[in-house]
Order: structure tokens, then sequence, then C-alpha cells
């Protein structure tokens, strides 16, 4: 009995030091559950995994993260609290629309007001055109979530040259994230028409820049979605079906 009592505890011992290796950083659940999060942002999180993916970025305190066309700034405000104060984001997009109108002048861009926000006083907003791109250099991790499609899109865009430049920016063992809508193979129109794309082109065009492809994530996999809808059309961007893919940097 003495025995099956010890092996019972062992094997108890065992699986909790199995459950603690799983669980999530304190870091990055800090980051999650960070009070100055909009409500806009929390709602999206059962779609988002936003710790899954943090955690599958390599993102730590100390990085220097790039978040690349950040949109609303879902991200960015994670990866600050991420990397905390020793550590360093960039957020960067395009240019700021121009204004047109005085009396009515567009939205400054998140990116922008997030910078500005003492609650992320370690994100620098940078506005970069994408036909002649370049960004900060000596990044661990530059990331983009649902956007490369889009650079499919701009016109005249080198795309080998948009991914070499993401190579120069990243430190020797750097990490780049691309996080999309998967399309299905053969149209090249789909990044416009769908906003989607097919992962396999993705996969060619950065590593032709040099990077070497280290994994994937398939936690927003949505097997119900069959690649044929617009991400507009019965899909809100967080349910549709998404590829994470984890490029490296040979060191």
């Amino acid at each position: 009995m003495k025995s099956k009592l010890m092996l019972a505890a062992a094997a108890a011992a065992v699986l909790t030091a199995g459950v603690a290796a799983a669980a999530t950083p304190a870091y990055i659940a800090a980051a999650v559950a960070d009070k100055a999060r909009p409500e806009a942002d929390t709602k999206r999180d059962a779609d988002r995994k936003p710790a899954a993916m943090l955690e599958f970025a390599g993102v730590k305190p100390g990085m220097t993260v790039v978040d690349l066309i950040p949109g609303g700034g879902y991200f960015t405000r994670l990866f600050s609290k991420a990397v905390g104060p020793k550590g360093t984001v960039y957020a960067v997009g395009g240019p700021p629309r121009p204004v047109t109108d005085p009396a009515k002048p567009p939205p400054t861009p998140a990116q922008d007001v997030i910078a500005a926000d003492a609650n992320y006083a370690n994100v620098k907003s940078v506005h970069v055109p994408f036909t002649a791109f370049a960004i900060p250099a000596g990044a661990d991790v530059v990331w983009t979530s649902q956007n490369y499609h889009d650079v499919h899109n701009i016109p005249n865009v080198d795309m080998l040259g948009f991914d070499k430049a993401i190579y120069a920016a990243l430190k020797p063992g750097g990490v780049f994230i691309v996080l999309d809508h998967v399309a299905n193979p053969g149209d090249p129109n789909v990044t416009h028409t769908l906003h989607r794309i097919d992962p396999a082109v993705v996969k060619q065009e950065v590593t032709a820049a040099g990077f070497k492809f280290e994994g994937e994530s398939t936690v927003l996999h949505n097997p119900a979605d069959d690649h044929t809808k617009g991400i507009r059309d019965g899909f809100s961007q967080g349910q549709t079906d998404q590829f994470i893919y984890k490029f490296r940097k040979p060191r």
C-alpha cells in the first residue's frame, strides 16, 4: 500500500510539474490583464488569443519589438507591457493621411495616440512609405498581423525588398512573425478581392529574403472557414481561418 501511495504521489508531482511548465509566463499574463487596455481590445481576446500569440513569438521583457502596420494598436499595447520598461516597441505604419480639409482633419493614427500615452511610454511611433521601406534596426521580433496581404495591394510595392528590409532590421537570431487570413491557392488577386493570402506564397517570399522557416501555430485555425469568402462576408476578422508563421534570421 505504501509503495502504491508513493507511486501515486510521484505521478501527481510529474503532472503538477507539467501543468506548471505549460503555465502562461507572468509577464504575458500581466500584459493581457493590463487595465489600461481599451474595452474594444479586451472584447477581442477570445478570438485573438493574445497570450498564445506572444508566447509563440517569444516576446520577453527587455526586448525590442516592431509592430508592423499596427492598425488600432491591439498588439502594440500588449507588446509594450510584455517587454516592460527596459524594452522598446516600435509601432511602424504608413504615412498619416494628409489634411485635405482643415475643418475636418483626419483622425490621429492610433499608433501616435498610444505613443503619447504615459501608460505605454516605451512605444515609439514611426511612419514610413512602403515603397521605400525601412524600419528601425536592432529588433528581436518583427510582428505583423492580418496585414501581409495588404502590402501586396500597395501599387509598385517590391515584396522582396519589403522582406529584406525586415531581415536587415532584425538582430541575428531574431524572428519575423506573419499572421494572416488563409486563402486557397491559385488566385493571384485574392489579396485584393478577399483580403486573404495563400500561406505558401508568404513562405516562398519570406524565405527568398534569407529567412529560415521555423514553424507555425494553429491556435487560430478555423475549419469552418472554407477560404472562399471575404473577411467581412460572413466572418469577422477574428473568426477566419488564420495561419501564424515564424521565420528566423540565421545567427
